[in-house]
C-alpha cells in the first residue's frame, strides 16, 4: 500500500499540472489579455515592477471596502425609492468620505507592503547569491580592506 500512495499522489500532481497549464494557456490565448499586454499601461507596468506590485496589492486590499460601499449604495438607493431621499444623500456622502479615507490608508499600506516585499526579495536574493557564489577572486577588491 505504501508504494501505491506515491503513485496516486504523483498522478494527482500531474493532473493538477495539466489543469494549471491549460488554465494558463487559456488566459494567454484570451484576446482581451493579448490586447491588454500590448497596451501602453501594460508596457509601463512591465517596466516598473514595484509600481505593478503596489497596484496589485492596492486592488486586492481595496476590494472589500469597495464592495461594502456598493452594497451601502444599493441599500440606500432602495430606501430612497421608498421616500427617504435626504437620508440617502447624507449616508452616501458619509460613506463616500469614509471610503476615501479607507482607500487612502490602504494605498499607503499597499505601498509599504510592496516596499517591504521588494526589500526582502532583494535581501534574500543577495544573500543567496553571496552564499552560493564561488569564493575565488574575492581577495583583492581594491578598497584597501583585507
Amino acid at each position: 500500500m505504501a508504494k501505491e500512495e506515491p503513485r496516486s499522489i504523483s498522478r494527482d500532481l500531474q493532473e493538477l499540472q495539466k489543469k494549471l497549464s491549460l488554465l494558463i494557456e487559456f488566459f494567454q490565448n484570451n484576446p482581451k489579455v493579448k490586447a491588454f499586454t500590448k497596451s501602453p499601461v501594460s508596457q509601463y507596468l512591465d517596466r516598473h515592477p514595484f509600481l505593478a506590485l503596489a497596484l496589485l496589492v492596492f486592488i486586492v486590499t481595496s476590494a472589500v471596502p469597495v464592495g461594502f460601499f456598493l452594497l451601502l449604495v444599493i441599500i440606500t438607493t432602495l430606501v430612497a425609492l421608498v421616500g427617504v431621499i435626504i437620508l440617502e444623500g447624507l449616508v452616501i456622502s458619509v460613506g463616500g468620505l469614509s471610503l476615501l479615507c479607507i482607500l487612502c490608508g490602504l494605498g499607503f499600506v499597499s505601498l509599504a507592503m510592496s516596499g517591504m516585499m521588494m526589500a526582502s526579495y532583494i535581501i534574500a536574493s543577495r544573500l543567496i547569491n553571496c552564499s552560493f557564489s564561488p569564493r575565488v577572486g574575492r581577495r583583492g577588491t581594491g578598497t584597501g580592506e583585507k
